[in-house]
């Protein structure tokens, strides 16, 4: 038998899939077969993997039959109904959905942060969302230095987190208002195009959005800190890829720009980019199709005694799923 292992996508059509997909080959993962699964009612396609166009699969029961990892990037709706199926027929699942991410047995990992989390999985690992990982990184080092004790987080989120409807609503709203038409919303409340809009996900009774909420769980339990306060506002912006933060961190031990920037540098999955004077910070569109979260514009907050600000970007649809799913599957087949 040819070695290697039989990976399921689920959801290997949409911009996270492909990116899976793409990286699973960059990074020569031990694929025997790539099956590639979309639910029932897609436009089905062929995905290319190794120089062959492979057919995608209607997603049913049988479809985990044999396969080793699976993962899902499908959305909540797919996880919800087939995670656990996959799981009980022997698949180890990696899903990028909000669907199991806060559940006390599945572990939620980012691999530069929390891969002791994975010990003792019971079939189904989570990846946070994409905030929450780029928040997490850039938090981690601060962290174990001198203790987070407060973060008042602002995120400028590209719409590919809300799917390739989303994309194409952009681009369409843009081509309208170039030809003098009226634009059309419907996956947005409002239109997108040369706009920011404060939403992103449903408000809740605390006036707060899910997607701030989840950022603010999803954060803590990566970091193991329940103690931190963590209050998110989270925006979404006309691009395409790569989300930008602004994060204002009051720490628990004093700890100066010079430091900060030193223990970033030392950071798995981080890279600093700090030289303001020569116009040197992160930029989404320099972040795009790259795997690191980049932080700048570090510098001491002013109006806290113990106060850090920075600037971070991160491509959502790389690192923010794609990516971080890969690098946990690579840690399942060989654990570190």
């Amino acid at each position: 038998m040819t070695p290697g292992y039989r990976v399921a996508v689920v959801g290997a059509e949409t911009p996270a899939g492909a990116e899976v997909v793409r990286i699973l080959e960059e990074r020569n993962f031990p694929v025997r077969e790539l099956v590639p699964l979309e639910k029932k009612g897609s436009a089905m396609g062929c995905v290319q993997f190794m120089n062959q166009d492979i057919p995608a699969r209607y997603l049913d029961g049988k479809s985990f039959d044999g396969i080793d990892i699976a993962i899902f990037v499908a959305g909540s709706r797919v996880s919800r109904e087939f995670v656990r199926t996959a799981a009980e027929k022997g698949a180890v699942v990696i899903d990028t959905s909000d669907a199991f991410r806060m559940e006390e047995d599945v572990p939620l990992v980012v691999p530069e942060i929390n891969l002791h989390r994975m010990a003792g999985h019971k079939g189904v690992i989570a990846c946070p969302g994409a905030s929450a990982i780029q928040l997490a990184l850039a938090l981690y080092p601060i962290h174990k230095k001198a203790g987070v004790r407060r973060v008042i987080l602002s995120t400028y989120q590209a719409v590919s987190d809300a799917g390739e409807g989303a994309m194409n609503e952009l681009t369409e709203q843009i081509a309208d208002l170039f030809n003098f038409r009226e634009t059309q919303s419907s996956v947005f409340q409002h239109q997108i195009a040369f706009d920011a809009i404060p939403q992103v996900g449903g408000f809740l009774d605390n006036a707060y959005t899910t997607e701030e909420m989840q950022i603010i769980g999803e954060t803590k339990k990566v970091l193991d800190g329940d103690k931190i306060r963590i209050s998110a506002t989270t925006v979404h912006i006309p691009l395409f890829f790569s989300h930008s933060q602004s994060v204002n961190i009051e720490t628990i031990r004093k700890i100066s720009p010079e430091q900060v920037r030193t223990v970033l540098k030392g950071s798995p999955g981080v890279d600093v980019e700090d030289n303001p004077s020569a116009g040197t910070y992160p930029l989404a569109v320099y972040a795009t199709g790259k795997d690191e979260c980049f932080v700048g514009r570090v510098r001491e907050d002013l109006s806290a005694e113990n106060g850090i600000v920075l600037w971070t970007v991160m491509d959502n649809v790389r690192k923010g799923a794609a990516l971080n799913a890969v690098q946990i599957a690579e840690q399942v087949i060989s654990p570190a």
